[in-house]
């Protein structure tokens, strides 16, 4: 595999889950990794895992901050996302745009995890790089605006790589449906909730297995075209309360008992909880089949990175405190 040594990333968004991965790979193959944030010390601190990490003061909000940052970087990793899910509109597109003209000043390519937001559910369930973008929600249209910025950007002259995953779960995903609906940080498994319908199929992405995967791309860049798209399966569950299940038996309580989400108290909450209304708005993902189809990905890659479930749901579980 080839090896990009001593170049420079920028992270935008690395204390989140995706972000924090894909510096962590970048620093084990030798790359110079920066990211921004509105208070340095405090996130050093709290990432205490990626000690080689560098912390620029700055905002994701600011163009003049993100501009400096990315000077003589190679990639932009744009992971940024507005917290709790709340007033996407006003923040998702803008921090965008501070990533693309970054990435342009600095010649870098912008790296962008996508979603499955951007589908409609008629075009379910397997989903190509290729399948029409036909959202039926707010967010989903943003998430396609998002996309068609920047293959204009591309078109521009600012390379972009797009890989697409399903929910994610992993020690670093501490925002997640895993850690905030499955199980509890912190609290050994006794129970667990299940958000969707238990006989409909659900994708799952394991973030480390998921940054390999962006990062091998990355070190490809001579071969990817100015705008790719790639999608990545992940784990996939054909019923999917088997995350649940296999989560229960890799913590060693089998029989513990797998309860339905409190959708019920969410939609109760949802006039007073903007969080609430924005996942209502995406409940649908949990009631349709959505599988990503990766064959462009292993006919690039050759194989698509890939962590054993078990393995994968004990290293999320010790991470998350929850292995009793």
């Amino acid at each position: 595999m080839l090896k990009v040594m001593k170049q420079t990333a920028l992270i935008i968004g690395a204390t989140g889950g995706v972000g924090s991965e894909v510096a962590r790979v970048l620093l084990t193959r030798g790359w110079t990794v920066r990211a921004l944030h509105r208070d340095p010390e405090q996130a050093k601190r709290r990432m205490t895992s990626l000690p080689g990490l560098e912390w620029l003061k700055g905002d994701a909000m600011s163009a003049a901050d993100v501009l400096s940052a990315a000077r003589g970087a190679s990639i932009v990793f744009h992971g940024a996302n507005p917290p709790g899910y709340r007033n996407w509109k006003g923040l998702a597109v803008p921090m965008l745009e501070n990533s693309i003209a970054a990435a342009k000043a600095a010649g870098a390519r912008l790296v962008f995890p996508g979603t499955i937001y951007n589908f409609d559910p008629a075009t379910f369930p397997n989903l190509t790089e290729a399948t029409p973008q036909q959202p039926k929600t707010r967010k989903g249209a943003i998430r396609v605006a998002m996309e068609q910025r920047l293959e204009q950007a591309a078109r521009d002259g600012v390379p972009v790589l797009i890989v697409r995953a399903g929910d994610f779960f992993g020690a670093a995903a501490q925002n997640s449906w895993f850690s905030q609906g499955l199980v509890k940080p912190g609290k050994p498994v006794r129970w667990l909730l299940y958000p969707g319908a238990r006989e409909v199929g659900h994708a799952w992405a394991y973030l480390p297995d998921l940054a390999e995967t962006i990062v091998q791309l990355v070190e490809r860049e001579a071969e990817l075209k100015p705008f790719e798209v790639f999608h990545f399966e992940g784990h996939w569950f054909g019923r999917g309360v088997e995350i649940a299940e296999a989560t229960r038996r890799v913590a060693g309580v089998p029989k513990a008992r797998i309860w339905p989400f409190p959708w019920v108290a969410v939609y109760a909450l949802s006039p007073f909880v903007e969080t609430f209304r924005e996942l209502l708005e995406m409940k649908y993902l949990w009631a349709s089949e959505a599988k990503l189809d990766h064959r462009k990905l292993v006919g690039f890659l050759g194989k698509e990175p890939h962590t054993p479930l078990d393995d994968a749901l004990r290293a999320t579980l010790q991470g998350l405190g929850s292995l009793g």
